[in-house]
């Protein structure tokens, strides 16, 4: 299975690009940093898993993508809260991150049982 022509992962990299994209005039270079290396290693992560030679570590590293998801999510909050993120491109990548997470551990659930 290529990562390529998973949905979850294109998914997670379009939603990266629009994090860059959207974030690529902010000022504050910290917040910035930190919410585009995580929307960057989800589908990093997912990508590194997926050629993986075992199911253990596909498992791995797809969870720690659902993880990094996790972290946009939560960076997202803030940045709408101090003002970043726009409420309605806040709510987008919020429901997004939800959606890719839940995409993952459906991912993972069928991979473990090849464990």
């Amino acid at each position: 299975m290529k990562f390529e022509d998973l949905e979850v992962w294109k998914r997670s990299a379009t939603l990266s690009s629009n994090i860059y994209k959207s974030l690529a005039g902010l000022k504050d270079f910290g917040f910035r940093d930190q919410i585009t290396r995580s929307g960057l290693s989800v589908p990093s992560n997912i990508a590194e898993g997926m050629e993986r030679t075992s199911y253990k570590e596909k498992v791995r590293f797809l969870d720690i993508a659902k993880g990094s998801a996790a972290e946009v999510r939560a960076q997202t909050y803030i940045g709408i809260e101090i003002g970043y993120i726009d409420r309605e491109t806040g709510k987008l990548w919020i429901k997004e991150t939800q959606e890719i997470s839940a995409m993952l551990v459906g991912l993972m659930r069928t991979l473990k049982k090849k464990i």
